[in-house]
């Protein structure tokens, strides 16, 4: 009988504590996110997000009661910040599904005080809730190539939504290493390729877009001389080749949390520390100088790549200026050092 009651006091004992992990990592006033997640549950999550941060209420979606959330790097208590002053959604949203890993992101605009602004979410699921929020935003003034304005009437080019057959999609560490090889072209560029293996991995239609403007393959100016380098009318691959982004000094904190393997698609945070070299020569031997940039700052930066066949064919990219090599919170991620 002794030995009996020991052993239901033990069980009650840890029920107890199960019971009071579950109250204190999983809490939540509404419905637990399906452990299954798949593509249309993730999207779904996405979709009652955005709804809950324009209503201005964090009960409307499923949080963990330990949920990190930051706003452009800067650790805050969920319902803080944007949560008090979004003012509804906007018309361009671009959602990538990582079922696997329980990652949904967003990528497109919000409305905030009569304006549109740029935004990237990522949400991570975990035993039904949402455990990580990470929101970058650009707002109007932030800096750097800019179109808020097109980004919120811009279409989706269909290329995104394209399904890759089982058989012929890369595994998750080969998409990553094409996106880490943007960012290691990108780091103190000088055209000799990725550690001087003379090639980078884009199409020969590669295209990207930053904070809503196109910043490749803009058609030169009529008027503009002859000779002269116009940055942005150049494809990806010239760019690079021609190493005119020497003045990226270190890529750093570059983490992947989301590989939408479906789509082809990786997701990548990372932070761009630039400001301190103006002055370089290109791959061409010929001096080149960004005039006034010389004021050492970093872009926090978002960044989702369209991979095709081991090579970038889109970027898409949120990234606003912060403070000179800002440190994130968030743990992991490779030295751009």
């Amino acid at each position: 009988m002794r030995s009996r009651l020991i052993a239901v006091g033990a069980a009650a004992c840890l029920a107890t504590v199960f019971a009071g992990y579950s109250t204190t990592h999983v809490g939540a006033s509404t419905g637990p996110i399906p452990l299954n997640c798949d593509r249309a549950c993730l999207e779904d999550v996405m979709n009652q997000y955005l709804a809950a941060v324009v209503a201005h209420d964090p009960k409307r979606v499923p949080l963990s009661e330990d949920v990190k959330y930051t706003e452009n790097a800067q650790e805050m208590k969920v319902g803080d910040g944007f949560w008090k002053t979004a003012a509804g959604q906007g018309n361009y949203k671009h959602v990538f599904a990582d079922p696997e890993a329980g990652q949904v992101a967003f990528m497109g605009t919000m409305q905030e005080a009569g304006t549109p602004l740029l935004l990237s979410v990522r949400l991570r699921i975990e035993l039904g809730r949402i455990t990580e929020i990470e929101s970058v935003y650009f707002r109007s003034g932030g800096g750097g190539p800019n179109n808020i304005a097109g980004m919120e009437q811009a279409k989706i080019e269909d290329i995104w939504f394209k399904s890759i057959p089982p058989a012929q999609r890369p595994s998750r560490q080969q998409m990553i290493a094409t996106a880490d090889g943007y960012f290691t072209g990108l780091q103190k560029n000088d055209g000799r390729g990725i550690q001087g293996t003379g090639t980078y991995p884009f199409t020969n239609d590669c295209h990207r877009i930053e904070n809503g403007s196109p910043t490749t393959n803009v058609p030169r100016p009529a008027n503009a001389a002859p000779g002269t380098i116009n940055l942005f009318s150049m494809d990806c691959l010239s760019q690079f080749k021609m190493g005119l982004y020497f003045v990226v000094q270190s890529i750093h904190h570059r983490r992947y949390p989301l590989v939408d393997n479906e789509r082809g698609v990786v997701w990548a945070h990372t932070v761009f520390d630039q400001g301190t070299v103006n002055e370089g020569v290109l791959s061409t031997g010929e001096p080149y100088k960004y005039p006034g940039f010389n004021r050492p700052a970093s872009i926090l930066v978002t960044e989702a790549f369209l991979i095709e066949s081991g090579k970038i064919r889109r970027v898409e990219m949120i990234g606003p200026g912060v403070s000179y090599h800002l440190n994130t919170p968030w743990p992991g991620g490779l030295s751009g050092n």
